[in-house]
């Protein structure tokens, strides 16, 4: 299998005349999570001239916004890292810029998901790529399975160690940024999407597309099922033993000699000067929105300035605007009757 596979242009456009079909809604419930060999895809550009990728000079702003919903615990736990060269020990003149962002979704209870929070960034930054090489890409993605390998093998041991055991166990969705190349690695079912502006093939004006970052891992899908069945376990009801519904997580120490893996699908994606905002969020936002939808809601926010927003002591306009659409995104997934937990990270890119 090769390093990077081909991720697929959108070709979905979400205007007021053309709504893009919405994928069927699965039932959701207790979460928990797929591939040995996972892929890793890369997004190729149609038109580098009319992209003009501008190494070096991307201005990342990062907001972020929790709800509880009906939940009596929130589970969710958030991390922004907007810089994080300052902490990485002889880091390669390659990497100009090192940030992270992620979004755990704990299901069982919250110490995995505040486990991944606390502990995954530190484990990747102690196995980032040290010095120059001709191989980024592939030392990138080995740090990225070795630190999702090892921050699942550091909480089953302490899991296990407990009296009684923890059963706790927690999505990831965690974005890398290094230099202007975007890494997703994910697990479960919270999810990352890029939105970006594209040249219209009628028209000929730009329209902003939903572009999926993330794979969401579920017991009803062939290649996780089989592995699964295969490992001696069962899924009924769309659920690993009738009642994890994730096939790949951190934790769930009770499913993992049953084929529930740690392995996330890693992305690739270089950034451009069309690119205008990035959303990582837990399932519980999903479940009330597309996410074409979650793209349009922020962008009305963002471009209407009929649409008053408050402006913070030190903020810009623009700035205002991001932070209140990444508030209204999560408190409209509540008021639409998503009963979850719900966790928006919304990032800004400007050129």
């Amino acid at each position: 299998m090769d390093l990077f596979g081909d991720l697929p242009e959108p070709t979905q456009v979400t205007n007021k005349e053309s709504k893009p079909p919405q994928p069927p809604e699965e039932k959701r419930g207790e979460k928990r999570k797929h591939d040995e060999d996972p892929a890793y895809e890369v997004t190729e550009e149609k038109n580098e001239e009319e992209k003009k990728v501008c190494k070096g000079q991307t201005r990342l702003m990062a907001y972020v916004a929790a709800r509880r919903g009906e939940r009596e615990e929130m589970q969710d736990a958030h991390v922004l890292l907007p810089d994080m060269s300052s902490i990485i020990s002889s880091p390669s003149s390659q990497v100009s810029r090192l940030a992270y962002f992620a979004v755990f979704d704990g299901h069982a209870g919250a110490r995995a998901s505040r486990f991944a929070a606390e502990h995954l960034h530190h484990t990747l930054v102690a196995k980032f790529p040290k010095g120059d090489s001709e191989n980024l890409d592939k030392l990138i993605k080995k740090c990225l399975l070795d630190t999702f390998r090892q921050t699942d093998e550091d909480f089953l041991k302490k899991a296990s160690s407990q009296k009684p055991t923890w059963k706790d166990g927690s999505t990831a969705t965690c974005v890398l940024v290094v230099a202007d190349v975007l890494y997703v690695a994910n697990l479960g079912d919270s999810r990352a999407v890029l939105c970006r502006s594209e040249q219209g093939e009628d028209s000929g004006a730009k329209k902003c597309v939903t572009l999926a970052l993330s794979k969401e891992h579920n017991p009803t899908i062939y290649e996780e099922r089989m592995r699964i069945q295969k490992a001696g376990g069962t899924v009924r009801e769309g659920r690993v033993l009738g009642v994890l519904e994730v096939s790949r997580s951190i934790g769930d120490g009770q499913y993992k000699r049953i084929g529930v893996i740690s392995t996330p699908d890693l992305r690739r994606c270089q950034l451009t000067a069309n690119d205008r905002f990035i959303i990582l969020a837990c399932d519980g936002l999903f479940k009330v929105f597309s996410p074409e939808e979650t793209v349009q809601y922020v962008l009305t926010v963002v471009q209407d300035t009929s649409v008053a927003v408050e402006k913070k002591e030190g903020q810009t306009e623009g700035e205002a605007r991001y932070d209140a659409a990444c508030q209204r995104l999560a408190s409209e997934a509540v008021r639409r009757g998503c009963a979850d937990n719900v966790t928006v990270i919304l990032v800004s890119i400007e050129f």
